[in-house]
């Protein structure tokens, strides 16, 4: 039986990039994002390769309407394997003005609705089958810059949340990782999506630590 991938913030670049990967390695894959006219030409592309592909349009930081797309999305094509969660505001802040009101948005976005997407999967089926979280991370938790403040908090946050999760997700059979991209997504060929999306195959692969600093 076909193991399941959920990406959550499929898109062009390294959302997609993972979801190929894991879909030559035999998953199908369920494109999550909010743009569903994007969603159907990246399903018509897997499609084009042989892939097995489905999609749902939803806003993942509207927590309660997302719990239940959740919820169907699991009825209709089971408990995922893995969760593969690539959300978050890469904008650079030089020409927005900073307030709280910014801070807490990005924050709901980057970071709560990651804790949201771990705690939705994270059931006894999940656990059953030794399911696997995967997170984007960013060199920003590592080395912080100013113009991309909210950013650098969001990524530090999500760097801890993996680490103070792993023990207790593998307590359950489950396992988190990161990968924190150093670099431009697809600035060049070190980090061009696809060679990214390598890295999270291995980490999927090896589950031999909870962080990959890439």
């Amino acid at each position: 039986m076909k193991k399941t991938i959920f990406v959550i913030g499929a898109g062009k670049g390294l959302g997609n990039s993972v979801a190929k990967i894991f879909a030559q390695n035999d998953f199908r894959i369920v494109l999550i994002s909010r743009n569903e006219k994007n969603l159907s030409n990246y399903s018509e592309e897997f499609k084009a390769n042989g892939f097995e592909v489905y999609t749902k349009a939803t806003d993942v930081s509207d927590f309660q309407n997302f719990k239940k797309t959740f919820e169907e999305l699991i009825q209709q094509y089971s408990t995922p394997d893995v969760l593969f969660f690539n959300v978050g505001v890469t904008v650079a802040d030089k020409d927005v003005k900073l307030s709280p009101e910014l801070f807490s948005e990005r924050y709901k976005t980057d970071v709560i609705s990651a804790y949201n997407c771990i705690e939705l999967v994270n059931t006894k089926e999940f656990q059953d089958k030794k399911g696997t979280i995967l997170i984007t991370g960013g060199g920003l938790a590592i080395n912080p810059y100013y113009g991309y403040l909210p950013l650098s908090m969001n990524k530090a946050a999500l760097r801890a949340m993996v680490k103070a999760y792993s023990p207790i997700l593998k307590e359950k059979g489950v396992y988190i990782g990161t990968v924190q991209i150093t670099g431009t997504i697809g600035a060049d060929e070190k980090f061009a999506p696809d060679n990214i999306a390598k890295i999270y195959w291995k980490l999927y692969q090896q589950k031999s630590t909870e962080e990959i600093i890439y």
